[in-house]
């Protein structure tokens, strides 16, 4: 059993992983810990881009002759394939660490077998330590591996009465300035900000990151199906971030200066099958954001793209920003869920509610076997 030093220790690694989402894909964010023979913290590091070293690795480089003895407190089974860097497992045995604890089992056919190889040289290991919170910080690589496809965040602005326009097509501002910019932190933590065409014409969004230190720019996507919303000069063609317009195949060739996108390539403009209704499917577009490396989505699209989101069993998490305003007309924050009666609504449990400014942010995720957007479901054919 996990000591009380260990457990603390995890807690600490999951909050050093943290620091890193939005720059590591698409590998995961881990954390690690070093502790010594009575329980203090001889090293410490976490995994900052992909490509770098492993967190194991900074938390040995960072410990240096203390790491022998030590216990190695990891949020993820530590790795035992060589990619772009070797296996942290041996690098543990070599250091001589004779104790691992970790959160989560790596479900990674590739990188899987680390606890074995520990095992096998004789390091005592111990698995499942604080995983609940471990999992739910590295949601986005685990949803990536297990689902193949990128875990996707529904995050809306509306008013306490389910609004988020008046009924003249006015929203700025329902929320406050806080609320705002703690959706800029949500964007730096995401691998990709996903509006449609209605926001795209309505707002002539940016989608890039403001006000956050360090943050890795996401790329910026619009699905844009007909070609017609992204026009010249709109503000996602910039350079403050990559960007992917999303196209049908038999679209006319947009308006806008562009170049075929692939995913060894900057981003440009990327043509996607049809889905029978006429638009855009759900899981071609998540599935041409995997190929790109993209393991985390936010989803700022008005209520016809959630809509399509929530009836394809692709919202994973949900984010609602509400503002202490009644306007008692005007668009709802979701349209198109393919819900007709209450039997068929998508229950959420709620994991957050937080004060933010003037407004109440509520984080909530899909309670299994729950409605028409349950994750557990497979993936519908909904087109946008």
């Amino acid at each position: 059993m996990a000591t009380p030093a260990e457990t603390a220790a995890m807690r600490h690694a999951i909050a050093l992983a943290a620091r890193a989402l939005g720059a590591t894909s698409p590998n995961p964010v881990v954390g690690c810990v070093l502790l010594d023979a009575r329980g203090e913290v001889v090293g410490e590091g976490h995994h900052q881009r992909a490509g770098g070293p492993h967190a194991e690795i900074h938390a040995l480089r960072a410990a240096g002759e203390r790491a022998r003895g030590a216990t190695a407190v990891v949020t993820l089974e530590p790795c035992d394939h060589t990619g772009r860097t070797g296996p942290c497992s041996q690098a543990l045995v070599a250091a001589g660490v004779t104790r691992v604890v970790y959160a989560v089992g790596d479900p990674d056919p590739a990188a899987t077998g680390g606890g074995a190889t520990l095992r096998a040289a004789g390091v005592d290991v111990e698995a499942g330590v604080l995983a609940a919170e471990a999992a739910a910080g590295n949601a986005a690589w685990l949803t990536s591996v297990r689902r193949g496809r990128p875990h996707v965040t529904w995050k809306y602005a509306a008013t306490l009465d389910g609004r988020t326009a008046a009924a003249d097509g006015t929203s700025r501002w329902i929320s406050s300035a806080e609320s705002r910019a703690d959706v800029h932190r949500l964007r730096a933590e995401s691998d990709a900000v996903v509006v449609g065409s209605g926001t795209a014409r309505a707002d002539d969004p940016h989608l890039a990151v403001r006000g956050v230190e360090g943050a890795v720019q996401p790329l910026r996507v619009v699905v844009d199906t007909s070609a017609t919303a992204v026009r010249p000069g709109a503000r996602v063609l910039d350079d403050a971030a990559p960007t992917l317009v999303a196209i049908a195949e038999d679209a006319p060739a947009p308006a806008y200066p562009h170049r075929p996108a692939d995913p060894g390539a900057r981003p440009g403009t990327v043509r996607l099958p049809r889905a029978p209704g006429g638009g855009l499917a759900v899981p071609a577009l998540l599935a041409e954001l995997h190929v790109r490396g993209v393991r985390s989505v936010l989803l700022e699209g008005g209520a016809t793209l959630a809509g399509a989101f929530v009836a394809a069993g692709a919202v994973d998490r949900v984010i609602g920003y509400l503002a202490p305003v009644l306007l008692g007309a005007g668009p709802a924050a979701l349209d198109g869920a393919g819900i007709t009666t209450l039997p068929e609504a998508l229950r959420l449990d709620m994991t957050e509610a937080v004060r933010i400014g003037a407004d109440l942010r509520i984080t909530a995720v899909p309670r299994s076997g729950s409605g028409t957007g349950t994750a557990g479901r497979p993936t519908s054919t909904k087109e946008i």
